[in-house]
């Protein structure tokens, strides 16, 4: 069955924006309102709680993930217009938005952590009301959502920087249900700010294990390190694109072994060939054709470590898969970039199998 599709906090912005706008000029409480998304798809919302006086009027529209386990889904998103007679829209974070408190992202310091696309979209809204009614000035909007200081610290803002609230999000006005697309966003986001914050290497790693072997065994300064979940090549591309030089990847086998296949996103849906990576390789080392059925086998990499170690050649095994993951990496990086990149592949129960550091920090 297919998982049904919901709509962003910056949609539920925009439409409630677009709703109170209107409420003001005709007089009356709307009972719903659509916005044209930038996918070009058209939603529209059920407006709930309005109210109107005079030049101003304030409204909100219910979260709709889907089927996506957003911890926003529910809550309503409010929106007060207030008209003024200098043109333009200024629009602002009241109760539950968070502040950029951090360089980096797409807000300044100071702003409330509504980001440009939503702002796009609100300001479209509230555009399309007033050139219907014909009203030349401006107006201040006010985007709050009750209980965001609260559901904030389940999502990335902490990490980001984001103080007192949720962030007013969505690239394509749609939440696609176990979307990978808030989490690449986020990734990006982090990287760039700590390039903003005048960081000039960058360690990047796929999940806790990696951190916790970057701060107990390797002794790096967690500072430069970005989780990338399993969004290795997205993460890379950030990385490049905000102008690091000197990159180290680090993870455990179970993830990056799948780099040595040219695999740059390593969810297991996409795909799992572990043993055959370490199956493929471990034939230029022996050949007894039984122990290659045997990895073949393996369910775990340690498993499959435990054979190879028997043989004699879990060193030489490794060391040509961490080579053939480095290249790869070093080709999506593009092979005539000037950024340095390293690798270093550890498991936690014999710490590291493949080290290639050229990464010129060290240890700090």
């Amino acid at each position: 069955m297919a998982l049904r599709e919901g709509y962003t906090t910056g949609t539920c912005a925009a439409i409630a924006s677009g709703a109170a706008a209107r409420m003001i000029f005709e007089k009356r409480q709307v009972s719903s309102e659509s916005v044209e998304t930038p996918s070009g798809r058209v939603i529209s919302a059920e407006i709930l709680e309005g109210s109107f006086d005079g030049e101003k009027a304030k409204c909100a529209v219910r979260k709709d993930a889907g089927d996506d386990p957003d911890v926003t889904d529910k809550m309503l998103v409010f929106s007060e217009v207030r008209l003024r007679e200098e043109k333009g829209i200024s629009i602002d974070g009241g109760e539950g938005i968070g502040r950029v408190t951090k360089p980096g992202l797409s807000q300044k310091v100071g702003e409330a952590a509504i980001n440009r696309v939503p702002r796009e979209m609100i300001e479209r809204a509230v555009l399309s009301v007033f050139r219907e009614q014909g009203y030349e000035g401006g107006a201040d909007i006010v985007i709050s959502v009750p209980g965001g200081r609260e559901i904030a610290e389940k999502t990335f803002n902490p990490r980001l920087g984001i103080e007192g609230g949720i962030s007013i999000l969505g690239s394509s006005g749609i939440v696609k249900p176990m979307s990978e697309d808030a989490v690449i966003e986020t990734v990006r986001a982090e990287i760039s700010i700590k390039k903003a914050e005048g960081e000039e290497r960058l360690i990047l790693t796929p999940g806790n294990y990696g951190r916790d072997f970057i701060k107990d065994y390797l002794h790096y300064d967690l500072r430069s390190a970005v989780l990338c979940s399993n969004h290795i090549g997205a993460a890379l591309d950030a990385a490049v694109e905000a102008g690091f030089t000197d990159l180290l990847l680090i993870g455990s086998a179970g993830k990056l072994i799948k780099l040595a296949g040219g695999i740059m996103n390593t969810h297991s849906r996409n795909a799992d060939c572990r043993m055959e990576i370490i199956a493929a390789n471990a034939a230029f080392f022996t050949e007894e054709t039984g122990i290659l059925r045997e990895l073949q086998s393996e369910i775990t990499t340690e498993g499959a470590f435990e054979r190879l170690e028997k043989a004699g050649i879990l060193k030489k095994v490794m060391k040509r898969i961490g080579d053939r993951a480095l290249q790869n990496l070093r080709h999506r990086i593009g092979e005539e970039s000037a950024v340095t990149a390293g690798l270093i592949i550890f498991s936690n129960e014999r710490g590291i199998l493949y080290e290639d550091k050229p990464y010129r920090s060290g240890t700090r």
